[in-house]
Formats: C-alpha cells, sequence, structure tokens
C-alpha cells in the first residue's frame, strides 16, 4: 500500500463548482440486460436535461471500454474492475458539478452498491431498465445474444454470466410497451421530486 499520497484540497470545492452552474449534481445508474433500453433512454433524458439548461455527461458502456476500460475483458474479474472505474470517474463529474448519466449493464449489485458509498447521500440515483431478456433477444441490436447462444460469445450477461436486479433501485422503469421518450419523461419527473431538475 502507498504510504507517501496525501489528499490535496482545493479551495474551489463540489458545493461552488454545482452553484456555478445552478444544478444539484448525481449520477443516474441506469442497469440493465444488453438491449434493455439503457443508453436509449439515456441519451433522451441528458438532451431533455441540456434543453433544461443543465450541464451533464453521459458514460456508455460501449464508448467507455472503447478508451478508459479497453484493456478489460468480460470475465466477471474485469467486468468489476470495470464499474470500479466508472464509479471513480462517476464521481469526479459530480465533484465537478456535473450530472452525470450512466448506461452500463452492471450485473453485480456489490459493485453498484459500491459506487453508490462513493457519493453523498441522494447524489446516487439507480435507475432499473427491466426489459425481460426474451424482449432484449427479439431486440438484439447488435446480435449480441445470437452470438452468445451459438458459443461465439463468452461470458454473456444473462446467457452464461448472472445478472443481479437491483433490490432497491429508486425507480424501475418495467417493460410495458412504453416508448422510450416516455421513460425519459417519467425519468425526469423524478429527478424535478427530488430537487434535482428545478
Amino acid at each position: 500500500m502507498v504510504t507517501n499520497i496525501l489528499w490535496h484540497q482545493h479551495d474551489v470545492d463540489k458545493a461552488r463548482r454545482a452553484q456555478a452552474k445552478k444544478q444539484k449534481p448525481c449520477v443516474l445508474w441506469l442497469t440493465g440486460l444488453s438491449g434493455s433500453g439503457k443508453s436509449t433512454v439515456a441519451n433522451l433524458l441528458e438532451k431533455k436535461l441540456a434543453e433544461n439548461g443543465k450541464h451533464t455527461y453521459l458514460l456508455d458502456g460501449d464508448n467507455v471500454r472503447h478508451g478508459l476500460c479497453g484493456d478489460l475483458t468480460f470475465s466477471d474479474k474485469d467486468r468489476v474492475e470495470n464499474i470500479r472505474r466508472i464509479g471513480e470517474v462517476s464521481k469526479l463529474f459530480v465533484d465537478a458539478g456535473i450530472i452525470v448519466l450512466t448506461a452500463f449493464i452492471s450485473p453485480f449489485r456489490t459493485e453498484r452498491d459500491f459506487c453508490r458509498r462513493l457519493l453523498a447521500d441522494g447524489e446516487f440515483v439507480e435507475i432499473f431498465v427491466d426489459t425481460p431478456i426474451e424482449e432484449c433477444e427479439k431486440r438484439d441490436p447488435k446480435g449480441l445474444y445470437q452470438k452468445a447462444r451459438q458459443g461465439d460469445i463468452k461470458d454473456f450477461t444473462g446467457i452464461d454470466s448472472p445478472y443481479e436486479a437491483p433490490e432497491n433501485a429508486e425507480i424501475t422503469l418495467a417493460f410495458s410497451g412504453q416508448t422510450a421518450e416516455q421513460s425519459a419523461e417519467q425519468l425526469f419527473d423524478l429527478l424535478k421530486q427530488k430537487g434535482i431538475v428545478a
């Protein structure tokens, strides 16, 4: 363990950065199976937040795998590290006064709980995009389920790697035929209730 590193306290803090942006920073953590609609809903919600003058950043699973987490596989160990890195990056964005949206399968409760503990109370909003695997397989926008069923992709969540659904998410977007736009609107209303959006 490194012992010669100390935390340097800066004069401009999270509260001052948030005040400058006139918003309440937080992490909106969308979790669900591949093809559940996480990225689509997150994108629509970010657009709505931007239209309302909010400062945001969207961290998307595939995009992050091109850079920050490009050295990781999809083994359980690397999935844990993937989410640890995202949690730490999200914490930095919140410290900068930003509303962070994340769209990650993030299959394990322990890792999602770890990310929650990195933040202050009320700064982590877990959003379970609860789309049944049968529907995700029908959509299969990238053809991944088909490849996983054929054995071409190993450690695929929902097929040969587990997904642990949230037990206490702040909100569940249950698949019931509502559109992605309606889901984004539902989340926007939740943010108003929580005082994140005025």
